[in-house]
């Protein structure tokens, strides 16, 4: 038996709960990376949790699942590493927490510890292979959901159209109403569109600034799959439940962590303020080098942060 022909037995035996029948999140996890190299979104072996993989898993769970079974993308994600063929490789900080068995059940809790998924290398270049890749997605479909696999049509376009539906509520909504919409999905305890929305606003912020700190000006590009500056929400997301354009900015991870702790504001005028309820030493980098600078804004006025939200930052966080 060749190695893939090994690969397609260890898909038939995959560790999945049968109790309400067989569970479909490992075989859809699966299909959905297959299908994002078949579709030149994947080339590297470092499988991230982005908005394009959990939404296609998402809608390969909508077309092919029939069992009562939770849509819940993060439980194959984690426990694909039980068959021998799937490893995480975990941030810096939770080497040991990605261990503790039940810890990786939420979505949230898994983006937070985990850097990226790979393949072993064999398994890896038969996703790369067209003519292998369609073998394995043929057996998933075949096998796991022989009554569906006839009539099935991947769901790629429609998956990245609905990513672009969300990147223009987040650039063009307006933020009550946005507002509203992540309230309901709260309420039905969808957490993965949640997260999809909260990795588009950390994708289009910086891209709005130019991939650059708003105050430092510092941008870092690199060939590597490495972000040197965040995306910053004035109102924090727990307090406004807004991931529009409107309320972030982009700042140098330091900056952030000032700004979120009232060290620094910006007012409505978008000038740096720095508080004096702090001591630090002279340094080229201390924060008051930065007063009354006024921030490199986005080229287009509809980008630019609400100055309302600015208003709350300056009267809420700021330590003045």
């Amino acid at each position: 038996m060749d190695d893939l022909g090994i690969y397609i037995q260890r898909l038939q035996k995959l560790r999945v709960d049968r109790s309400k029948g067989i569970a479909p999140h490992k075989p859809i996890l699966l299909l959905s990376i297959l299908q994002l190299f078949k579709n030149g979104f994947q080339s590297e072996n470092k499988i991230f949790i982005t908005p394009e993989l959990i939404s296609l898993f998402k809608e390969n769970w909508a077309i092919l699942v029939t069992t009562d079974h939770d849509c819940k993308f993060a439980l194959p994600f984690y426990h694909l590493t039980g068959d021998g063929f799937w490893n995480l490789v975990p941030k810096k900080g939770f080497e040991n927490i990605i261990t503790i068995k039940g810890t990786m059940r939420s979505i949230n809790n898994l983006v937070d510890a985990v850097e990226y998924g790979c393949f072993k290398d064999e398994f890896y270049k038969f996703c790369l292979d067209p003519k292998s890749n369609f073998i394995l997605e043929k057996f998933i479909l075949d096998f796991y959901f022989p009554t569906k696999a006839r009539s099935y049509n991947a769901p790629f376009e429609k998956s990245n159209y609905e990513i672009k539906i969300i990147e223009n509520k987040i650039v063009n909504e307006d933020k009550e109403e946005y507002r509203k919409e992540i309230k309901k999905l709260l309420e039905q305890k969808n957490e993965e569109e949640i997260v999809i929305r909260g990795m588009i606003f950390k994708r289009e912020i910086p891209k709005n600034y130019n991939f650059s700190c708003c105050i430092s000006g510092m941008k870092i590009s690199s060939t590597f799959n490495v972000s040197m500056v965040d995306a910053c929400h004035i109102v924090p997301f727990s307090k406004s439940f807004d991931d529009t354009i409107k309320n972030g900015i982009s700042l140098c991870p330091n900056l952030h962590r000032a700004f979120d702790r009232g060290l620094i504001s910006i007012n409505e005028d978008f000038k740096v303020l720095v508080s004096d309820r702090f001591i630090e030493n002279e340094s080229n980098y201390a924060l008051k080098n930065f007063k009354n600078q006024i921030i490199e804004l986005p080229k287009i006025d509809h980008l630019f942060p609400d100055k309302n939200n600015l208003k709350w930052h300056k009267e809420n966080i700021f330590l003045n």
